[in-house]
């Protein structure tokens, strides 16, 4: 009788490839989560494969973020000199979230949570406000390109 003995596989996990319409400076359109419809600006691509985007926070709303590639729409426009304005303190060690934030159970459900308010790290704030004031100058160089990122993405019924 043969014995089969099955090989051990190791799962070696690959980044998926950028989709090649997506660049920096392309103006990309967030199809879910909280900004939905909203148009950003592609900074980066990071090296977990999700790209670095920013609306910009004082334009539109959107902050200094990362998104899934699947989630995005690429659109035709461009901004250029958007290379490098990240930086390299933007990469996925970045986004990640501060210790002690995880939801922690408490004993009795409609027990009142301490209400603290969210902190956001002083670093991101500081990254937020140094790439608005880079990609700002960008944007109001390119005619109507200010009033197309503040515009929302929508379709209608019957539209597509």
């Amino acid at each position: 009788v043969d014995v089969i003995s099955k090989s051990k596989r190791t799962k070696v996990t690959k980044t998926k490839a950028i989709r090649a319409s997506i660049t920096p400076g392309t103006v990309l359109i967030l199809v879910s989560g909280k900004f939905a419809g909203k148009r950003v600006i592609a900074l980066k691509n990071l090296p977990s494969g999700l790209i670095a985007v920013s609306g910009p926070f004082g334009l539109n709303g959107v902050p200094l973020k990362r998104v899934n590639q699947a989630y995005v729409i690429a659109t035709s426009t461009k901004v250029a000199g958007v290379e490098g304005i990240a930086g390299d303190d933007v990469n996925d060690d970045f986004f990640k979230r501060p210790e002690g934030s995880k939801n922690k159970p408490s004993g009795d459900f409609f027990e009142k949570q301490d209400d603290a308010a969210k902190v956001l790290d002083p670093a991101r704030i500081a990254a937020q406000k140094a790439v608005d004031a880079k990609l700002t100058p960008l944007i109001e160089k390119v005619p109507h390109l200010r009033d197309y990122m503040r515009s929302i993405f929508t379709l209608r019924k019957g539209q597509f």
